[in-house]
């Protein structure tokens, strides 16, 4: 079997309403979707979501890597996915996100061929995942509101509150949130690297008074010996780094350095499905769990992020639930997954299980 084409297609998502965070606010994106064709018959979609204060890319840089891939693809084994991340990095350093739509598109492929789904073609461990959902920034009591509504209308048991702009108002947020949903309601708190070292240390402490289990990239993404010196005095809060994880190459130093209890792997930074699970496995040696995150995707990227956190034992946490807060959930592309409130099961489909006409 070989590679006879790979087409590519911007896709602009819009949300329900602008979604803030330390360093963005964001009302729409755009992806970039990915058809990987043979000559069997066999077709495989992936998906490039760049944003470029986490990744470095744009969408038209995206689309000018993608068309390098897709010279080096075409003519070969869509099942050699070593070989391809291989020829991915030969042509370029980082972009994660295109290297990850690639990497998509060659594992939803590969789980067609073999008729498994994606979940079980990468390891299998189990068929559904507890989502968390995510909470951003805006006034303490709006925040307070949507939490409440996360909970007691949609049966979401786990909230990531995001922070990082100002410490005092992230507190009275968890207050406010905390008093809302009841003791028995696990929060994380992501500062996306809003706070600096003496912050940080401030708010372990008083996180601990709102039952917080865990807090995300409280410094900037370089700063891997400040996480460390956070981590030797959590007291109690879990560290979570997610920005300074990129490579598994970046996964290795963190748990050398013992700088985090988790870490949050996301398809876009680390180049998709195969580099995400070494990341998992050189966690897993350490004894660090991980997390499975996302950035602003399609139902493409979510089922295929899901499907990882299913496949892996170390992977126990999920965070992919950018598609919740689209004005089209599906973004057009029905199946992947079934939900009942915070609990996801991945379809026994191949591959993604995607309907998807492009």
């Amino acid at each position: 079997m070989k590679i006879t084409d790979v087409k590519m297609e911007k896709f602009s998502i819009e949300l329900t309403e602008p979604f803030k965070v330390a360093f963005a606010e964001v009302s729409h994106t755009v992806s970039i979707i990915v058809k990987v064709e043979t000559d069997e018959g066999y077709v495989g979609y992936g998906e490039a979501a760049p944003f470029a204060p986490v990744t470095g890319e744009t969408t038209e840089g995206c689309l000018e890597v993608l068309q390098m891939f897709r010279q080096g693809l075409i003519g070969m084994n869509p099942l050699d996915i070593e070989k391809a991340h291989a020829m991915m990095d030969g042509l370029v350093h980082g972009n994660g996100s295109a290297k990850c739509a690639i990497d998509i598109a060659l594992y939803d492929l590969k789980g067609k061929v073999m008729n498994q789904p994606l979940y079980r073609v990468l390891g299998g461990y189990q068929s559904e995942v507890q989502n968390d959902i995510t909470i951003g920034i805006s006034a303490p009591e709006k925040m307070a509101a949507t939490a409440e509504h996360y909970v007691k209308d949609l049966g979401y048991r786990i909230l990531k509150i995001k922070a990082g702009i100002c410490p005092q108002e992230d507190l009275q947020t968890l207050e406010l949130i905390r008093r809302a949903v009841g003791p028995d309601i696990r929060l994380r708190v992501d500062a996306n690297q809003g706070y600096n070292f003496t912050q940080a240390s401030s708010m372990l402490i008083e996180m601990k008074k709102y039952g917080v289990e865990a807090i995300e990239q409280c410094l900037p993404d370089w700063d891997v010996d400040g996480a460390a010196r956070l981590r030797r005095q959590g007291g109690g809060i879990q560290l979570m780094l997610d920005e300074s994880v990129h490579t598994t190459r970046d996964a290795a130093r963190i748990c050398k350095a013992e700088a985090a209890d988790i870490m949050n792997i996301k398809l876009m930074k680390c180049g998709g499905l195969y580099r995400g699970a070494q990341i998992s496995a050189i966690g897993e040696s350490f004894g660090v769990t991980c997390m499975v995150g996302c950035m602003m995707e399609t139902k493409i990227a979510i089922t295929a992020g899901l499907s990882l956190v299913a496949a892996k034992k170390n992977i126990t946490e999920a965070d992919c639930d950018s598609f919740l807060y689209y004005k089209d959930g599906d973004t057009g592309m029905p199946g992947g997954f079934e939900r009942d409130q915070d609990m996801f099961r991945l379809l026994d489909r191949p591959g993604l299980g995607l309907d998807i006409t492009f």
